[in-house]
């Protein structure tokens, strides 16, 4: 699929001047600063594009193009998400379920009390079981072992989670759910492997891996093509290189585009984070979130499905800052809330930036992000190729930028 015809910005509301403001400073900070190899950038309003650049090298000497496939990791959750739901639509599993009653596995995991390393876990029964919704907005206990806070994710580390060549998923789900959880199930947040758990859900309940549950309910109709699990031989040279953070270079190679490990088939299916796509391809995916489920005719979930999904469902309705137990809980976080499957803005002005309640958001840890933003009819994709997202405040300062630069 290819993007849409550039608009005029001025028409979109946009000072084009100031959206140039954006590009100037990806350029001179990150990539002539040697700390992104290459920036691509979409800002959408409605379905409409105003503003698109890319900006940098896909590979040494190889100028990144609009059309490149990038490795897009914790932006696939949004889309497990919306599978899930899919199935909630149909009266097959709700939000209230228990997760044992579709992976049993679950049935007798237990709350940490103690042990860890060469002392064997101690635990005790969880005040309530992991619900379905638990694991849509990360309060089910679970983690992620590049948290690097407890003995919980040390446990991850050492059997190698979010390895997706580690397989299978049964697997997997067993091993997670012989773990301890780091608290009592709707407590507390917690960013975790929740979503793969979801994705091993919609597998048992739609009888299809989540590769084909995506192509056939999501990807197909929403004309994604160049969105999935593996990038085949003949789109390969259209994956630029990826990099991880390293103090003294920067940038220092983690898979090289032309013999990726995306070329290969994963051991699982990774709903929370295994996906690669495009600018065009998660521009359609936005376009639907934006227009309430629906897109070009093709419906994929129900506007009050939407609303559900990206409304707050933390814990007494709090912030982060306030719930999470671990990554996110920072300053920069308040303001925001946690729905089903997206981040979502519940105080504008705590979040110290610019936008509206009711934006709802994700990225993923090579530093891609997206927002959408149903009070502006705003969408922005942001692309590059650097682990972690962490490393480099890229994200505020495009959304304080692209709000600067809306002025009608």
């Amino acid at each position: 699929m290819t993007l849409p015809t550039l608009s005029d910005p001025h028409d979109l509301g946009f000072d084009a001047a100031r959206l140039a403001r954006i590009d100037a400073h990806l350029k001179a900070k990150y990539i002539d600063g040697g700390r992104f190899p290459h920036a691509a950038l979409l800002i959408g309003r409605g379905d409409e594009l105003a503003h698109l650049s890319v900006i940098g090298d896909a590979r040494p000497g190889e100028p990144l193009k609009t059309d490149a496939i990038f490795r897009i990791a914790s932006m696939t959750k949004p889309v497990t998400s919306i599978a899930f739901m899919q199935l909630v639509e149909q009266g097959r599993i709700a939000l209230s379920d228990p997760v044992a009653k579709v992976l049993p596995d679950f049935a007798k995991t237990g709350v940490f009390i103690s042990g860890g390393g060469n002392t064997p876990f101690v635990t005790r029964p969880p005040a309530s079981p992991i619900r379905m919704i638990d694991l849509l907005r990360h309060t089910s206990g679970l983690t992620y072992s590049f948290q690097e806070r407890s003995n919980i994710d040390a446990a991850y580390r050492k059997l190698g989670f979010e390895r997706f060549d580690a397989g299978p998923i049964d697997s997997f789900v067993w091993e997670v759910a012989n773990l301890p959880l780091e608290f009592d199930p709707g407590t507390a947040w917690n960013y975790s492997v929740s979503t793969d758990i979801l994705g091993a859900v919609v597998e048992k309940l739609s009888g299809q891996n989540l590769s084909d549950y995506f192509a056939e309910h999501i990807f197909d109709p929403l004309g994604m093509i160049d969105t999935g699990f593996q990038v085949p031989a003949d789109k390969l040279d259209r994956m630029p290189d990826c990099y991880v953070w390293d103090p003294v270079k920067r940038m220092k190679m983690f898979d090289p585009g032309a013999n990726s490990a995306w070329a290969k088939a994963p051991g699982y299916f990774s709903g929370g984070g295994g996906l690669t796509s495009t600018l065009a391809d998660y521009h359609r995916f936005a376009r639907m979130l934006l227009n309430g489920g629906e897109l070009d005719g093709v419906r994929i979930v129900s506007p009050y499905t939407m609303k559900l999904m990206t409304a707050n469902h933390l814990p007494g309705g709090g912030d982060l800052t306030q719930i999470s137990k671990s990554l996110f809980s920072e300053a920069e976080n308040a303001g925001m809330g946690f729905g089903l499957g997206f981040g979502t803005v519940i105080d504008a002005p705590a979040t110290m930036t610019h936008g509206n309640e009711g934006e709802f958001y994700w990225g993923g840890m090579f530093s891609t992000a997206f927002f959408v933003d149903p009070v502006d009819d705003i969408i922005m994709i942001f692309m590059t190729q650097l682990m972690p997202s962490s490393a480099y405040p890229v994200r505020r300062e495009i959304k304080t930028m692209l709000y600067s630069a809306l002025v009608g």
